[in-house]
């Protein structure tokens, strides 16, 4: 795995997102997945799995094959998930990713080839269409199959939603509740935003992300850095590493970079069934939380620490996080 600067990233994203790509020569013959972030925000009001009803039959029309129907936030939870979830795509010769983005002020959707690794796609220049509302979108998207002929013949009448779930995806997974040894010895490797190159170009495409001008992402990352800082001073007494450049496992292990601080933000109930924490009756299954979590490199183990701590707001949650490394 490489761990790759956040400012480079971002600085790709948009350099790539100016142009768009071109349509994937296998969406008119090969299967399609369909990734759809919706804003709750946005009206009328649809669930995500209610907007994938609304739109099946336009993606049908445009000459896709869309064999399956996921939640973007729940496939993005995490590096590990997401890449699980690759993996299961791959076994169902899965050939294109369908992104659907949500917002309030406009809806669209994206195609591209499915990169057949945790990544899922392999840049955020992607044949597109944006409409001021999902129905103005999805009958841009379907106007491109007309005068076409599609080699996806047999498809789906209706959205098919797969049992692929979230304790499926993270059964390999090695979430542990409680804190790893020996850091003291080692340094902790700290990648801005707390996020790797392998949700990156996914996670651009949820309804809170996409369209986010450079300047308002930068500025974030700015802030975050600065608040991390903060906290580690109070907080953390051992050495720490800002990853700002790729760098292979092998190259960070070499550089005494045993540990790296992970952050995931979801549905609390999405991120504590991941990561095997029993829910209580009291769990809102709908609460937006950061976690954050330690991962041992050399023995690829993730430490989640003794108690559940994860807070909407990502300055408490870290706090919280290192204070709970203490016991």
């Amino acid at each position: 795995m490489k761990y790759i600067s956040t400012l480079f990233l971002f600085f790709l994203i948009f350099s790539e997102s100016r142009a768009q790509g071109t349509l994937p020569e296998s969406f008119f013959n090969g299967k399609a997945v369909v990734l759809i972030s919706s804003d709750p925000g946005a009206r009328p009001t649809l669930t995500w799995k209610q907007l994938a009803d609304s739109i099946h039959t336009s993606l049908v029309a445009a000459g896709a094959d869309p064999v399956a129907y996921f939640e973007l936030e729940q496939v993005s939870v995490s590096e590990e998930i997401q890449a699980d979830y690759a993996k299961a795509f791959g076994i169902r010769q899965v050939k294109n990713i369908i992104l659907v983005t949500r917002q309030k002020n406009q809806t669209s959707i994206h195609v591209g080839p499915f990169s057949d690794n945790g990544q899922m796609i392999s840049s955020t220049s992607l044949f597109g269409k944006v409409g001021q509302n999902y129905s103005e979108a999805i009958s841009q998207f379907a106007a491109i199959g007309e005068g076409l002929k599609s080699n996806n013949l047999l498809v789906l009448d209706v959205p098919e939603f797969l049992s692929i779930s979230v304790q499926e995806a993270t059964a390999t997974l090695k979430f542990l509740p409680r804190n790893p040894l020996n850091l003291d010895v080692f340094k902790l490797g700290i990648p801005i935003e707390g996020s790797s190159s392998q949700t990156g170009l996914l996670s651009y495409f949820n309804y809170d992300n996409y369209g986010k001008s450079q300047e308002t992402i930068l500025a974030a990352q700015a802030n975050q850095k600065s608040g991390i800082e903060e906290i580690l001073k109070q907080q953390y007494a051992f050495q720490v590493e800002w990853l700002t450049e790729a760098k292979t496992n092998q190259e960070l292990i070499e550089n005494r970079v045993q540990f790296i601080l992970m952050k995931v933000e979801g549905r609390e109930a999405d991120l504590m069934q991941s990561m095997g924490s029993e829910l209580s009756p009291s769990t809102d299954m709908n609460r937006i939380v950061v976690k954050y979590y330690i991962k041992l490199l050399v023995r690829d183990e993730l430490y989640i620490g003794p108690e559940w701590d994860a807070d909407p707001d990502w300055r408490v949650s870290l706090r919280k996080f290192l204070i709970n490394l203490k016991k």
